[in-house]
């Protein structure tokens, strides 16, 4: 999701560590001690991930505080008894200093849908120091014949917020074979006022600012991760938050990233900070940032998969060779198929630095397409600039240009102004701009009709307003079309070609009864639609809005084609997604989706509710009323393929597949919660701040239970 309109928040607050547990290795062996110091040697605890019916990855971090430079030498214990009275498996590792004395190990060889437990051992002065016990679970064996449960979870801010969410799936303690994570495990902000808290009980301070990239907004100053230091302080901070811990020591998980990992609404190595104000493209940076999630993601990102034993994170490929799409088998009823949305995905269709009076679909395209019927109005007229009557005016609307892009702090403001300023130009834009300089708007009555950037709301330069996000969507659609068509597909190619053909093969060859398709944003479109909307006093508000074009919203000719192949190819197809901070449930082109509410991150109500009254439209304005007062029920009128939204409350998903149907439980808890620490109080306060809705999943339709 978005910086300013909402760019979700990072971690950090160093503080307490999980508790650990020490355990007896026999007779001949130190005694485990029980000593507090276990702390300080696993201060994050233990995870588990990548279920399959013969593997599994283990997880932990393990320092020495008196020896931080060096490596680690561990002893990993695998047992089906949680008391260890047998071992799967007993073996020598290191946690290398040089990936942070964080580890993975890939454990290989096991029965199918088997419960074992896992710790790992420190030997310090004559004593054996444990992690906690880990539990984990593999996946059923392919072809059986059983029900899979999993929760599935995105977005946890941890700045100013508690992990309340997390703290109710552990009470519900539910057999869950797994949790999918879909994204944003990590926020690389440590505190943009725009959209994260200011407690600073749960606030983020990196080791080496100097590594950091300085934001500022207004007066406000703040970074944003760049080193590979910087990257692992977000995650070691965020894995020593208590109810984190817990659930990774209770479930494996499946991890795919979201744009927070690396950057906010980010396309490959690209961040959007500037907004193209100057060049943004980091690839040492995405780098680092793949690195530390790696290294502290039990996640299997080697080519041909790992072997047994420890996982070198060296193996592991990085931008732009990284690929973590994979595929998972529960058994007869699921086939999990996990996209990657952001590494191989174009730069959004509106640039943030597009010039508002630029013209992208000029008379004859309009005519070649059948719609200049519906550009008639005088609204859409346009000039070319460039004719010699016009000098005049094209000089000052380059003295603006100047003005404007100076004073925002873009990098060489005449060469910007040299690219846009020319060319077709929509009257829409150039005679606002022409009046407030004092000459004489042109007249608009014989001129030609075109669409420009200013048709689709963008009408500053270097903003996301018009580009990412409140994109007015009728004529973006069509612009999103006509795209799609003179680029050959390029200009949505959001998985790109090698990812794409993968899913497809995967997809179609699937014998599974569902087909679960990951994908870190949410296919719902999510449209504010304002027509007919008369106590709006703007007229030019009337129209449909695309809310988030950073999502799928974005990219509306691929996603429906995506859609369509799904629907054609695959019985009991179910698209699972997060992102948005909401919860969502409807039917697109005969596909259900899902979409996940944030563990913490600010609701998608608020968040756009400052939006909103940032652009001038107070609580009391219409405006403000249909887009955020009255959220849920316009967001069903302007998609009714909505069958249940809840855009206010945070939250996760069980999700349980059988033959016949797959049930949905959305367990939801009011925004306003998420400020208040619920492991510091009685378990019932919490259970009852918690709602649940009921979905049922069948026959290619979603009904509410």
């Amino acid at each position: 999701m978005s910086q300013k309109l909402h760019r979700r928040t990072i971690l950090q607050s160093i503080v307490a560590a999980a508790a650990t547990t020490a355990f007896g290795c026999g007779d001949d062996a130190p005694p485990v001690s029980a000593s507090d110091r276990s702390r300080a040697y696993f201060p994050q605890s233990v995870a588990s991930g990548e279920p399959r019916p013969d593997s599994v990855v283990l997880w932990t971090r393990a320092v020495d505080p008196e020896h931080t430079g060096d490596d680690t030498a561990l002893t990993l214990e695998v047992s089906e008894e949680e008391s260890f009275g047998t071992l799967v498996l007993q073996t020598e590792v290191v946690a290398r200093a040089a990936h942070d004395h964080a580890l993975k190990v890939k454990v290989t060889n096991l029965k199918p849908r088997t419960t074992y437990y896992y710790r790992f051992l420190y030997a310090h002065d004559g004593e054996r120091f444990s992690t906690v016990v880990g539990r984990t679970r593999t996946a059923p064996a392919v072809g059986d014949d059983v029900p899979v449960k999993f929760a599935f979870a995105s977005c946890q801010d941890y700045v100013g917020r508690y992990f309340n969410t997390w703290n109710r799936l552990l009470q519900l303690d539910e057999e869950l074979d797994f949790v999918m994570f879909l994204g944003d495990y990590v926020y690389e902000t440590t505190g943009d006022p725009a959209f994260q808290s200011t407690n600073s009980l749960r606030g983020v301070r990196f080791s080496e600012p100097e590594g950091a990239l300085v934001q500022r907004t207004g007066i406000f100053e703040y970074y944003a991760a760049a080193s590979l230091s910087n990257y692992r302080d977000l995650y070691k901070l965020i894995r020593t938050d208590p109810m984190l811990q817990r659930v990774h020591e209770r479930y494996p998980f499946i991890v795919m990233w979201d744009d927070h990992e690396f950057s906010d609404d980010c396309w490959g190595a690209h961040a959007t900070y500037e907004d193209e104000k100057r060049t943004e493209e980091q690839n040492e940076r995405r780098r680092h940032a793949e690195q530390a999630f790696f290294e502290f993601i039990p996640i299997d990102a080697t080519p041909t998969g790992a072997p047994q034993g420890a996982i070198d994170v060296g193996s592991e490929p990085r931008f732009p060779d990284t690929r973590i799409y994979r595929d998972f088998e529960f058994g007869k009823h699921l086939k999990l198929i996990v996209t990657d949305y952001r590494t191989y995905r174009p730069d959004h269709l509106i640039a943030e630095d597009a010039y508002p009076g630029t013209v992208v679909m000029d008379a004859p395209t309009l005519a070649a397409l059948g719609a200049a019927p519906a550009f008639a109005s005088e609204q859409f007229a346009y000039i070319n600039v460039d004719e010699p009557q016009y000098a005049q005016v094209k000089g000052a609307l380059r003295q603006v240009y100047l003005q404007l892009a100076t004073q925002a702090g873009a990098d060489d403001p005449q060469g910007k102004a040299d690219m846009w300023v020319k060319g077709n130009l929509a009257l829409a834009y150039v005679n606002p701009v022409l009046a407030q300089i004092g000459v004489a708007s042109i007249p608009t009555d014989k001129q030609p009709r075109g669409m420009a950037y200013v048709h689709m709301g963008k009408v500053g330069l270097f903003d996301i307003r018009g580009s990412r996000y409140v994109v007015v969507k009728d004529t973006f659609d069509l612009y999103s079309q006509y795209r799609y068509a003179t680029s050959k597909g390029a200009s949505e190619n959001v998985l790109g070609a090698a990812q794409e053909a993968w899913f497809k093969e995967r997809l179609t060859a699937a014998q599974n009864t569902w087909k679960i398709i990951v994908s870190s944003v949410s296919l719902t479109p999510l449209i504010w639609d304002l027509r007919g909307k008369t106590d709006i006093p703007d007229a030019t508000l009337r129209q449909r809005f695309t809310f988030n074009a950073d999502g799928w919203d974005g990219f509306p000719t691929k996603r429906k084609e995506l859609l369509q192949y799904v629907a054609a190819n695959a019985q009991n197809a179910l698209f699972i997604s997060g992102d948005i901070h909401a919860s969502y449930a409807s039917v697109e082109e005969n596909v259900p989706a899902l979409t996940t509410p944030a563990i913490s991150s600010g609701v998608v109500k608020d968040l756009a509710g400052t939006a909103v009254m940032g652009a001038g439209y107070a609580e009391g304005s219409a405006l403000y009323r249909y887009a955020i007062a009255e959220l849920d029920p316009t967001l069903k009128a302007g998609n009714p393929n909505i069958v249940f939204s809840n855009s206010e409350a945070h939250g996760f998903v069980v999700l349980e597949v059988r033959a016949g149907e797959a049930l949905a439980a959305f367990h939801l808890i009011a925004g306003s919660e998420v400020n208040k620490d619920y492991s510091q109080r009685g378990e019932s306060e919490l259970r009852n701040r918690f709602t649940r809705q009921d979905l049922r999943v069948q026959n290619g339709k979603i009904s509410t239970l």
